[in-house]
């Protein structure tokens, strides 16, 4: 691991591969600290997992066992948040739709019951904010949940945020700030010499000189050519089908995000009610498929039955940067002036704070955060996976 030690205390030249929400978050923070910022994008900026995203913000309905480090990570971003959208929407004048109703994990048989109990133990041994609703609570929380409904789980602060606003704010905040942006620019390597990583090299050629190179390229991550196989970022794009109904604004079916077996279903403030995702190991197959959006649409159906009038507003397709233990990976390579901040996989959203805050901070001054500390990596290394 390049030691900290190392860091020059001039302010670095730093190329940002990628401008999803998380590449563009590390740029809003390094350029805030005085670091000049490039930010390099194949396409248009928040186009890919930022824009196909759900945007809750579920650092407890994610929780599983042996995810602890990642919990702690969540955690931390979740606490983030309300700041940071203060910070984006004063900055911009561009709101994100920060919503603070939080999240219920539903019930609809005894089995799912079991389940849910099960699950709502562990999370409370880690401490999480969550409290065990009858089912008559939660119809009176919901009224057009299902009426076999048997059970929730509310999680108050588990949120959500418009993705696609997000990206929006975070690229004027990007620009703002004096960093330049350049989408439908591809990079196509990474330039090394020395034994350190020195710049990039465009799709046409041209060769960009930097200090520091911070690969947030998400699914696409692995797609820069320059690097040997040891520092390749075992990366790989997991499918996503969404599918979004309309509702009456004015009066939508539900208010909070609801997690319900083989769904969860997020109402926007426009109306839209998004109902998501599959999850596909099936490379970037851009395809809307009938037997995913049945799924969703049946299990959607049988939480709240009044979904069966709304008309369709929209489907699509996102690729998560899903690593090989699905959890990010973050901080520096085993060579001086690259860093990681990639394979987020369902948490992109929810953790675009925190990856902001540790990665520019590891590329200013030199500071691994020990929250930061568990996602580099260097746990891939064999040695490190047979311990």
């Amino acid at each position: 691991m390049a030691p900290s030690a190392s860091r020059s205390h001039a302010k670095p030249n730093v190329v940002v591969i990628g401008a999803g929400v998380i590449g563009l978050g590390v740029a809003w923070r390094l350029a805030q600290g005085g670091a000049g910022v490039t930010v390099f994008d194949r396409g248009a900026s928040g186009r890919g997992a930022s824009h196909a995203s759900a945007g809750i913000l579920a650092a407890s309905a994610e929780a599983e066992p042996s995810e602890e480090p990642l919990v702690a990570l969540g955690r931390r971003s979740q606490s983030l948040w309300p700041a940071f959208a203060a910070e984006l929407e004063q900055l911009t004048g561009q709101s994100v739709d920060l919503r603070t109703e939080g999240a219920l994990a539903v019930a609809l048989t005894a089995d799912d019951q079991a389940r849910l109990r099960h699950h709502f133990e562990y999370q409370r041994r880690l401490g999480l904010p969550l409290e065990w609703l009858s089912a008559a609570e939660t119809r009176r929380r919901e009224p057009h949940l299902s009426a076999r409904l048997a059970g929730a789980v509310f999680m108050p602060a588990d949120h959500q945020v418009e993705n696609r606003k997000l990206a929006a704010a975070l690229r004027a905040a990007v620009l703002a700030a004096g960093a330049t942006l350049r989408e439908h620019t591809p990079v196509e390597r990474i330039l090394i010499a020395d034994g350190r990583a020195v710049g990039v090299a465009l799709a046409d050629g041209t060769r960009v000189p930097a200090d520091t190179v911070v690969l947030a390229a998400g699914a696409w991550s692995r797609q820069i050519e320059g690097l040997p196989t040891e520092l390749l970022p075992p990366v790989r794009p997991v499918k996503g089908q969404i599918v979004a109904l309309q509702m009456d604004a004015a009066a939508p079916l539900v208010r909070h995000v609801v997690w319900a077996p083989g769904v969860y279903i997020v109402p926007r403030l426009d109306g839209r009610l998004l109902l998501g995702a599959t999850v596909e190991e099936k490379g970037f197959d851009p395809a809307l498929t009938a037997g995913g959006i049945l799924s969703l649409l049946e299990a959607a159906w049988r939480t709240i039955p009044a979904i069966e009038e709304l008309p369709v507003a929209e489907m699509w397709v996102g690729h998560r940067p899903g690593s090989r233990d699905d959890a990010p990976i973050l901080g520096p390579a085993a060579i001086d002036g690259l860093v990681y901040a990639t394979g987020h996989h369902r948490n992109g959203i929810l953790l675009t704070p925190v990856t902001a805050d540790t990665v520019s901070r590891y590329v200013l001054a030199g500071e691994i955060d020990p929250v930061m500390q568990p996602f580099d990596i260097a746990r891939f290394a064999p040695a490190r996976a047979a311990e």
